[in-house]
């Protein structure tokens, strides 16, 4: 140990960026273990490795000019994916909740701080405004669920960017402060620079922006110049006398309605962020934290409780009480409170700043107590974020009209079917089944595609797919239905199919499961957990045993809640396409509630199908029910993604129980349609691309369970 001391910290640039690569590629793979938030996975890498922990790196000018960095960037970000439009039509609304929800947790947390902790007034202002922001970490759990345009959503969002905007403005007048000029004069010189600055930035960005991107392609170019102008908008502020992250968010503001959520500039800003500066910028901010401060003892942890209690009961108390006021219902305040209560990249950019304000030589206004207080609460603020948000956003979904969503679906039909083959033996009777489930009135073509590893046998294997292509060609035309055919390289395979998926604009993927077990015995094979959870349209995976028209019975099981999925109404469409042209009976087994919408989409649209409806109290009736299955009989499960309103843990032994009782059987998984875009659409450093099909817990139960049973 003594040898290996002798070379911490770790000085060369060279070996520091690697170190750090390393723990951006594998922090996010072990909090998803934890199911942590990844943010704070970063925070806690830093405090690992920085002189306060294991000391293997030295904080040096990489991590000050990276940081750096990534503290605009957070803010250039937050200003570019606000929805302005929203702010538009809620603007009244969302300007009582955004004071509120600010006013009232920046009074609450400055009394506290004075009153229970002993903090100077400046202390307990800076403390008031990290608590009176708040960062929308669980936005994503809102996007899964297709509540973007809820009321709720939208007056969090507005008020959100409002109580960030006025914590900054808080801030830099603090910042200000401690100049030693705080005549009236100066205030006022202060306020007349602050407003010019904001009124050229508003008269010269827009201007500067459409000329540039009017005369200028190239995607490197474009890149760069908006980078510019987020860092000439934060120096600009800084020579004004405002910190340079209220400059980077207001030019985030302004470029909002040039840069498009959707466009490959956005996504080009976003993975620049997300995967290197902001990382940076946190693992930093970890190497800042005196871990030993955490262990001093009750102290600490008191710090804690009141940090986190004040705050987060200042938040409901807005949240709540703004809902009484706009006669909204009880759900909607659930939700209200969930997206606004969370404190995360704000909260450190403020505290940053609080740690730069001297308030005598060598003493600051931010000391070690009040930085491990703040990032312990992020942690907390999370949590709670992310289950009250999930949990309203149930309640809301639950309270929802369904049927105007199968109306509004049926009106606006976007079917083209992405066919993916790879293995001859099932290929063709995968373009059956998307032949039979196909609308013939819309009359329009199948894309089939063969996704080829890009190794050395490549050549080898495209022409392979290019031939298979060519017969299931063949095939359609017989049936007078045109393909388009593509055989892709990819060094992922999963990724290659949402890639063609997003190209081609298709609404559906139908494929295979993998039948040569001997190469892969995972019941998903390589790719396919990676493409249900990167991807949030329907897939129907298909296993045959014998040939489709030869099938007399479908039986298909429907999850509770199954109705108040988004997709409800398109598998439930092409099981009915099937059914009739099959002409085969359809059974279907589920709780009371789902089986009557179901009837009654069938009576209505086809009442030629031959239905029948059963009730399955529980999920645990599966093994029943597979011995009535026989081999002319395609069983259809419709499963559900984790997080969704019809996923329950029972799923997670799905795949066991199928290989167990359903071998050797024509089986069907269908993961129906879900709200929001996908995850390689839209990307953010809190919700990670990586998903892990089990956590570290269910791994330690597993082995308790078998410990237990060996005794």
């Amino acid at each position: 140990m003594t040898f290996l001391v002798a070379y911490f910290p770790i000085t060369n640039p060279t070996l520091i960026f690697f170190v750090v690569l390393l723990i951006i590629l594998f922090a996010p793979i072990i909090m998803g273990k934890l199911r942590i938030p990844h943010i704070i996975g970063m925070v806690l890498a830093g405090m690992l490795i920085g002189k306060y922990g294991l000391n293997i790196l030295e904080r040096d000018s990489s991590f000050e000019l990276f940081g750096k960095v990534g503290l605009l960037y957070i803010m250039f970000l937050a200003g570019l994916e606000m929805d302005l439009e929203s702010v538009k039509k809620n603007s009244k609304r969302m300007l009582i909740f955004g004071l509120l929800t600010f006013l009232i947790p920046l009074i609450l947390t400055y009394i506290m701080a004075i009153w229970f902790l002993n903090y100077t007034p400046q202390a307990s202002f800076l403390l008031g405004c990290i608590m009176a922001s708040n960062t929308l970490i669980a936005y994503p759990i809102v996007g899964r669920y297709g509540l973007q345009r809820d009321s709720s959503v939208m007056l969090s969002v507005g008020s959100s960017m409002l109580s960030l905007f006025l914590a900054l403005m808080m801030l830099a007048a603090l910042a200000a402060s401690y100049e030693g000029q705080t005549s009236v004069w100066f205030w006022m010189l202060f306020l007349l620079k602050f407003c010019g600055f904001i009124f050229a930035c508003i008269l010269i960005i827009p201007r500067l922006t459409r000329f540039f991107l009017r005369r200028y392609s190239d995607q490197v170019m474009q890149f760069i110049f908006v980078l510019s102008v987020m860092f000439f908008s934060a120096a600009t502020s800084e020579a004004v006398g405002v910190e340079g992250i209220v400059g980077a968010f207001i030019s985030g503001l302004i470029l909002n309605r040039y840069i498009p959520h959707v466009s490959p500039l956005m996504n080009r800003i976003e993975f620049i962020g997300n995967a290197l500066f902001i990382p940076y910028f946190l693992i930093g901010v970890g190497m800042l934290i005196n871990v030993g401060s955490l262990f001093t003892g009750w102290h600490m942890i008191w710090i804690v409780l009141l940090i986190a209690f004040f705050g987060t009961f200042g938040k409901a108390v807005a949240a709540y009480v703004s809902s009484l006021l706009f006669r909204l219902p009880k759900a909607a305040g659930h939700m209200m409170f969930g997206l606004t209560s969370a404190h995360a990249a704000g909260a450190i950019a403020m505290v940053m700043v609080g740690m730069r304000l001297e308030v005598h030589p060598g003493i600051y206004l931010v000391n070690d107590e009040i930085l491990n207080g703040v990032v312990i609460m992020i942690l907390v603020t999370c949590v709670i974020s992310s289950l009250m948000t999930a949990h309203a956003a149930q309640q809301i979904v639950l309270k929802g009209n369904s049927q105007q969503l199968a109306a509004s679906s049926a009106k606006n039909d976007d079917e083209k079917i992405l066919l993916c083959v790879k293995y001859p033996e099932i290929a063709p009777q995968l373009l059956e089944l998307a032949i039979m489930m196909r609308n013939q009135k819309l009359n329009r073509g199948l894309v089939a595609l063969n996704v080829v590893y890009d190794d050395s046998n490549a050549s080898i294997n495209r022409d392979k797919g290019l031939r298979l292509l060519e017969k299931l060609e063949q095939q359609a035309s017989a049936s007078e239905v045109k393909m388009q055919k593509q055989v892709r390289l990819a060094t992922n395979i999963a990724n290659g199919i949402k890639h063609a998926f997003r190209e081609f604009a298709s609404s559906e993927i139908i494929m295979g499961m993998h039948v040569h077990t001997e190469v892969n015995p995972k019941f998903w094979g390589d790719f396919i957990q990676s493409l249900y959870n990167g991807l949030n349209r329907q897939i129907v995976l298909s296993r045959f045993v014998q040939p489709l028209n030869t099938l007399r019975r479908i039986q298909v099981v429907v999850p509770s809640r199954a109705e108040f999925e988004p997709g409800f109404h398109r598998w439930l469409e092409r099981l009915s396409r099937m059914a009739e042209n099959l002409d085969c009976r359809i059974q279907f087994h589920g709780r009371n509630e789902s089986l009557e919408l179901i009837r009654e989409y069938i009576n209505n649209l086809h009442p030629g199908v031959r239905a029948e409806y059963t009730f399955m109290a529980h999920w645990n009736e599966l093994p029943k029910l597979a011995e009535t299955i026989r081999e002319d009989h395609m069983f259809i499960i419709i499963t559900a993604r984790k997080g969704t309103i019809s996923y329950k843990n029972a799923l997670e032994r799905l795949p066991n129980e199928l290989m167990q009782h359903f071998s050797g059987k024509n089986l069907m998984i269908i993961f129906p349609d879900q709200f929001g875009d996908t995850k390689d659409e839209r990307m953010t450093f809190t919700e990670a691309q990586h998903k892990e099909e089990s956590s570290v817990y269910d791994y330690i139960l597993t082995k308790l369970e078998r410990f237990r049973k060996s005794i």
